[in-house]
């Protein structure tokens, strides 16, 4: 890519990914505010959290075609206007306003992000590609962690929540100042730096990238004819569409979106009472997020996808079920979140719910002297002391941390694995003539499965525990370690030609030789073999 272009490309993506996080982790903290004052029912809530996944599940079932149609950048800008849009819907004082806005904004979000990875993953060498589509998820944690302390500071604010939703303005301007200079000068650097390329390449591999045009101009007309050519399995794309199926899907039912969402709604529930108190701890979430998904970005293109999204699957499940464990004795899990408590209203202290978080050092100083008189007034009137046990606060206390803790190495985890690989695979395993078609019809899935799993979460927290919700995402964690360890390639450094050649051959990866073979050159013997055969 020409010097010009790559950095405001990489600006373009950043801040895609910055207002992406931040749409998403703002109704964190701002459902506190806008439950009080519309005075909304769990279904309300519900209906509001998920209105952005409706709107995104909508844009992925055109978003290909638009995308293939009209090109990356003109769909960038349309989800720029778009965002701008439904930001200044979502200032009026109005619930149907509020969710049509984020709607709107969620339609907006799901164009952007499948055009900034596209975009990016085709504009960059190989040994860049891992850094550049991550570069996306950085941003998204970055505006993550933007909107829990913008959060935590309009916490006590009247009508805080418009400035919330406001501030999204801010970087879509940037970014679509970013993208209208991104003019037809771009289609000249790259058709520049192509030939650049050719000039180097060997007689061998020039005539290895005009078989690969070739056959991308078939499949882009057989595509064209024939919407069922995913699921054909004519150059293997039945497995592919599987392994993509396999990525959107397992990454939303491990339960990440209601972490994301409901982040200051968990910690209210185990412990973390005040509201402030949630939204510090759902702040640190978001710090840890930028960390990890910053550390995946420098280890992606060195370790690989593979050991990357297989360790963090099994990292998620081992805290989902140390999660589940210790929350058997909290507040959401005992009673009927929906129907008996708001779980936006901190649940009513007692000594043992009650968390350190919440309690000044006085008053922590003025219950252990209680505490102490009375053992002593016990043992005077003749009574057998008590044997020395941990005060429910400490007890409380411990599991708070180490829920937290389990959380942010969740979290971590996340960010390292399934946050960033899965945009990355998606961008490389499918032909580029039905890149944005397949990249799209996988994305459908993937907001259809965040919208059930958000759309459900009290309610089957309702109905069988917030213990049990955590053990069924730790083995669905386990699940999809399985599964990728069986079907997932390593794509490493190669091309996304050489990706498409073995992927065409070959179904299943788990044998070393499949993560460090050699790719089989379609003018090798071994491949003219292979589809002889």
């Amino acid at each position: 890519m020409g010097s010009s272009i790559l950095p405001l490309a990489s600006v373009v993506s950043t801040l895609g990914g910055l207002v992406f996080g931040y749409e998403l982790g703002i109704i964190s903290g701002a459902l506190f505010q806008l439950k009080a004052e519309f005075s909304l029912s769990c279904v309300q809530q519900e209906a509001l959290v998920s209105s952005l996944l409706f709107g995104a599940l909508l844009a992925s079932t055109i978003g290909g075609w638009l995308i293939d149609r009209h090109g990356r950048r003109n769909a960038i800008l349309l989800s720029n206007i778009l965002i701008l849009t439904g930001s200044l819907v979502l200032l009026i004082s109005s619930y149907p306003a509020l969710v049509v806005g984020r709607i709107t904004v969620g339609f907006a979000m799901c164009i952007s992000s499948m055009s900034c990875c596209i975009f990016v993953s085709e504009m960059v060498s190989p040994d860049r590609r891992g850094f550049m589509v991550i570069l996306y998820e950085a941003g998204i944690t970055v505006g993550i962690l933007v909107a829990y302390a913008v959060n935590y500071l309009l916490s006590d604010s009247r009508r805080g929540w418009k400035w919330m939703f406001g501030f999204a303005i801010l970087p879509t301007l940037l970014q679509l100042l970013s993208v209208w200079f991104l003019s037809s000068s771009m289609k000249k650097d790259v058709s520049y730096c192509c030939q650049t390329e050719r000039v180097l390449m060997s007689p061998a591999e020039t005539q290895e990238v005009d078989d690969a045009k070739l056959t991308s101009s078939k499949d882009s007309k057989r595509a064209q004819c024939d919407c069922m050519y995913l699921f054909q399995s004519k150059d293997n794309m039945r497995t592919r569409t599987v392994i993509g199926l396999g990525l959107v899907l397992f990454q939303q039912f491990t339960g990440q979106p209601n972490i994301l969402f409901y982040a200051s709604t968990i910690f209210s529930s185990v412990g973390f009472q005040s509201t402030n108190a949630a939204l510090l701890a759902s702040t640190g979430l978001g710090l840890v997020k930028v960390i990890a998904t910053l550390i995946s970005m420098v280890f992606s293109d060195r370790v690989g996808r593979r050991p990357m999204l297989i360790g963090g699957c099994s990292v998620m499940a081992l805290c989902l079920i140390i999660i589940g464990a210790f929350c058997g004795h909290s507040p959401m899990n005992a009673e009927k979140s929906c129907n008996s408590v708001n779980t936006t209203d901190p649940p009513q202290l007692t000594a043992v719910n009650q968390s350190v978080f919440d309690l000044p050092l006085d008053e922590r100083l003025r219950l252990s002297h209680n505490n102490t008189r009375h053992e002593n007034l016990s043992f005077e009137v003749g009574q057998k002391p008590l044997e020395p046990a941990v005060s429910p606060t400490i007890h409380s206390s411990v599991m708070n941390w180490v829920i937290l803790l389990c959380m942010m190495a969740v979290v971590s985890a996340y960010s390292v694995g399934f946050g960033p690989m899965t945009w990355l695979l998606l961008s490389e395993i499918f032909p580029t003539a039905v890149r944005g078609r397949a990249f799209a019809f996988t994305n459908c899935f993937n907001w259809a499965a965040n919208l059930l799993v958000t759309f459900t979460f009290l309610n089957v927290v309702d109905a069988i525990g917030l213990s049990k919700v955590f053990f069924l995402y730790g083995i669905t964690a386990v699940t999809a370690a399985v599964f990728f360890y069986f079907m997932l390639p390593e794509t490493k450094g190669k091309t996304l030609e050489e990706i498409d050649a073995e992927l065409r051959l070959t179904r299943f990866h788990h044998s070393d030789s499949c993560c460090g073979r050699v790719i089989l050159r379609r003018t090798s013997p071994q491949y003219q073999r292979v589809h002889t055969t």
